[in-house]
């Protein structure tokens, strides 16, 4: 980060606050003013980067629809007039209300039924034709604190109307306030900022936003409930959970008081947790007779943010169970197993649902003997929609100067286009190899031999060493067990997991030649999927509201200079 180039915010009473343009944002770096002083905090460009991405999206996808919508019902029904009809209206000037004017009354009388007719269905129609426009998307920001996501909405998303930046603390709500009108007129009239509760705004306006954003500091569980009443229907619900402590394992029974799921210890721990706060945002959705379908969810740097239409439909609602899956972990090997929590039979010719089938595997694990470990219910649907991915990759490519996280965020939707869609959850190359204590093969390889075994295999953006495949687990140990007979390990006790899953003879003869699938898109392509780290410690910073040094207090007034 070049010091020269460097934006302050200051936010509070008695600090001034400079004014935010779109080439500053990679190098803008806030300071808080809490009650009880200031606190440093580099807020993260990235998050707020790949909202905008989706969001451009989402106004372009919106409008598609919009079109479609139209073209159907003028296929269905009687095609709406066009402005010229406008000439049958009265005058603009004259003081009216519903086709009357002051003396309304006698103007009626003195007209013939089928003219009075005639004005009715005009009327009719204008309202309808208005009905019909789609209006600018209208965008919460349930937790805005100094407004900067807002003002970013507000000024780069062209198609907003209206964007409302919410929060519960006086003097940050002062601050937004005071940040909109530094930004000019575009903010002035575009953004609002207000001092409530967001949970209790969302209940008090339901189906009013076709945007929510939701980024708390921790968990997002308490506002998931008003959150999805708030979204209109085919609206789009951004969320992010911060507590991965909790989501991947750390404290379980935390998680499912939380979430309702509980979690798993796995190398997969992230992508389960961004499965679990899916599963938790569709059963908050499933209370109002509504449901979720994922466009985008990503876990970056030290969270999870998903991006989710909410639609309205009771019997789409039925197929919930069928997204659903409880995940069995075993505790000697990487072997892992889900089960469907429903399941649908056709039965003269009508759809019917049924609890799934259970148990899903024996007790003790076929590879190794040890016990499972159960977790879930996770969401084992898709949890990306790779028409929108490529659709928001493309938008970003072909809007590279206003991305100041470009590099990040390709990387990452380049990494989300190559995975497999439809396999949840993924085995770590490195992990399966520790538990035969047997060198590891290369990525390149491994893939082949899973390829010329007949299955399919990628990557994913979770985890650089990360493999998701169809395959089963079996296969999967058949292919370790003939890499181990070319490159031996030392005899390890009779009970470890490994010796016995090598005891066993393989059933597949793996092949390992180069199979032309087995290379990475990223890497042919030449694109970076996993960049490091922007800057040394990096994670989370601390909560607003701590106090910090007279050092660094001088330090930032000298950046101010």
């Amino acid at each position: 980060m070049e010091m020269a180039n460097l934006t302050i915010i200051l936010l509070g009473h008695k600090l001034s606050a400079c004014q935010y343009t779109s080439s500053d944002v990679g190098k803008t770096c806030l300071v808080m003013v809490g009650a009880d002083g200031l606190t440093l905090s580099v807020h993260q460009v990235n998050n707020r980067d790949m909202s905008i991405a989706v969001l451009r999206t989402f106004i372009q996808q919106r409008k598609l629809e919009h079109k479609a919508m139209l073209a159907r019902q003028a296929k269905a029904g009687p095609k709406v007039p066009d402005e010229s009809v406008s000439e049958m209206e009265p005058p603009a000037d004259s003081s009216q209300h519903n086709g009357m004017s002051s003396d309304g009354c006698k103007l009626l009388e003195e007209m013939s039924q089928d003219e009075q007719c005639s004005i009715s269905d005009v009327q009719t129609r204008n309202l309808r034709r208005k009905d019909l426009e789609l209006k600018p998307a209208r965008v919460l920001e349930a937790l805005s604190a100094s407004g900067l996501r807002a003002l970013r909405y507000a000024r780069e998303v062209e198609g907003i109307g209206q964007v409302v930046a919410l929060d519960n603390d006086k003097v940050y709500v002062e601050s937004c306030r005071r940040n909109i009108r530094f930004n000019g007129s575009v903010a002035c009239s575009k953004l609002e900022s207000h001092l409530a509760d967001a949970r209790v705004y969302m209940l008090t306006h339901p189906k009013e936003f076709d945007v929510v954003d939701l980024d708390p500091y921790g968990s997002p569980s308490v506002f998931l409930d008003s959150a999805v009443q708030s979204v209109v229907d085919g609206g789009i619900l951004m969320c992010t959970a911060t507590d991965l402590a909790v989501l991947c394992g750390g404290n379980g029974e935390v998680c499912y008081s939380k979430y309702g799921s509980y979690p798993l210890r796995g190398k997969y721990c992230h992508e389960m947790a961004l499965r679990i706060l899916l599963a938790c945002i569709e059963s908050h959705a499933n209370r109002y007779k509504r449901y979720i379908v994922p466009v985008l969810s990503v876990h970056m740097d030290f969270y999870v943010r998903v991006f989710v239409r909410i639609y309205s439909s009771a019997s789409a609602m039925r197929n919930t169970p069928l997204k659903l899956s409880y995940v069995y972990q075993c505790n000697g090997c990487d072997s892992f197993h889900l089960q469907p929590v429903g399941r649908t039979i056709s039965k003269s010719n009508t759809l019917r649902y049924h609890p799934g089938f259970g148990p899903a595997i024996s007790q003790d694990c076929s590879d190794c003997g040890k016990k499972f470990n159960m977790g879930g219910p996770i969401w084992s649907a898709p949890i990306h929609d790779q028409e929108w991915v490529a659709a928001i990759l493309a938008d970003v490519k072909s809007m590279k100067e206003q991305y100041p996280a470009y590099d990040r965020i390709c990387a990452m939707l380049t990494a989300v286009s190559e995975e497999l869609p439809d396999i949840p959850l993924f085995l770590s190359l490195h992990n399966i190899s520790a538990t035969l204590k047997c060198t590891s093969p290369s990525a390149v390889m491994f893939r082949s031999a899973v390829i010329n075994a007949g299955y399919r295999t990628s990557g994913t953006h979770v985890n650089p060493l990360g493999l998701k495949t169809d395959a089963p687990m079996h296969t999967i140990w058949d292919i370790m067990c003939c890499w181990v007979e070319n490159h031996p390990v030392k005899a390890q006790p009779s009970h470890h997991p490994g010796t016995v899953i090598l005891s066993k003879e393989p059933v597949l003869q793996a092949n390992f030649a180069r199979a032309v699938e087995s290379p990475s898109k990223g890497k042919d392509k030449k694109v970076a999927r996993f960049l490091p780290n922007p800057e040394r410690h990096w994670g989370p910073k601390l909560r607003a509201g701590r106090q910090i040094t007279e050092r660094i207090l001088k330090m930032l007034v000298g950046i101010g200079r």
